[in-house]
């Protein structure tokens, strides 16, 4: 494949301008597509500085699984929309549906065997230049839709908050970086010199 083969399962419609305060809009849930060369544009437009460790991080900053209406919460709403044959129960309790991880391609029926991921894990996120983010800005990433990926609990458990840098996943890593840049670039965070490297290795290969 060349440096122009199409990256694919990237979300469209990630919130354009996060630093306006406007709200985050409802998942399509239409996958999009993007080349390697615009990628790579979004990735050299991003500020490359050290991870920010002084960041105080605590995940109880960053609300999450706020309600969406109808009596369902963020989490149940990312199982509904990622997955198939989806069936609920009283309260919008997930019962039953399949899920395949994106990070494993890993078959999943129980809801409970799948995790909803941050693509750019909560505590990644506090570490790329955001501790000026007020409460309703981390509320706002951390119930983004075009934020949150279904994966298998395994897999999503070696991730942990780790970068591109530390882990990558051993299913589509194209479409993955490609997603992880596209969120960086949505909420204006900043990128390391080894994410940063380590991305525009993959990259080079897509």
């Amino acid at each position: 494949m060349t440096g122009r083969a199409l990256i694919a399962a990237v979300p469209l419609a990630l919130t354009a301008l996060f630093v306006t305060g406007c709200e985050v809009p409802a998942a399509t849930g239409t996958p999009g597509s993007t080349d390697a060369t615009t990628v790579t544009r979004q990735l050299a437009k991003l500020a490359v500085k050290p991870a920010d460790t002084g960041a105080h991080y605590n995940r109880d900053d960053w609300p999450h699984w706020d309600s969406v209406g109808k009596g369902c919460n963020r989490r149940e709403d990312t199982l509904k929309s990622q997955g198939r044959n989806v069936t609920t129960g009283k309260g919008c309790k997930v019962l039953s549906g399949e899920w395949t991880s994106r990070y494993d391609g890993v078959k999943v029926t129980d809801p409970e065997g799948v995790d909803i991921d941050h693509m750019v894990p909560l505590k990644e996120a506090s570490r790329s230049h955001t501790r000026d983010w007020t409460e309703a800005q981390r509320t706002r990433y951390a119930n983004d839709p075009n934020v949150l990926v279904a994966v298998s609990a395994k897999s999503n458990r070696s991730k942990g908050d780790q970068d591109p840098a530390k882990w990558l996943p051993s299913k589509d890593r194209c479409g993955y970086v490609a997603h992880w840049v596209r969120v960086k670039t949505t909420y204006r965070m900043s990128v390391d010199q080894a994410e940063h490297d380590a991305i525009a290795a993959i990259l080079k290969h897509c």
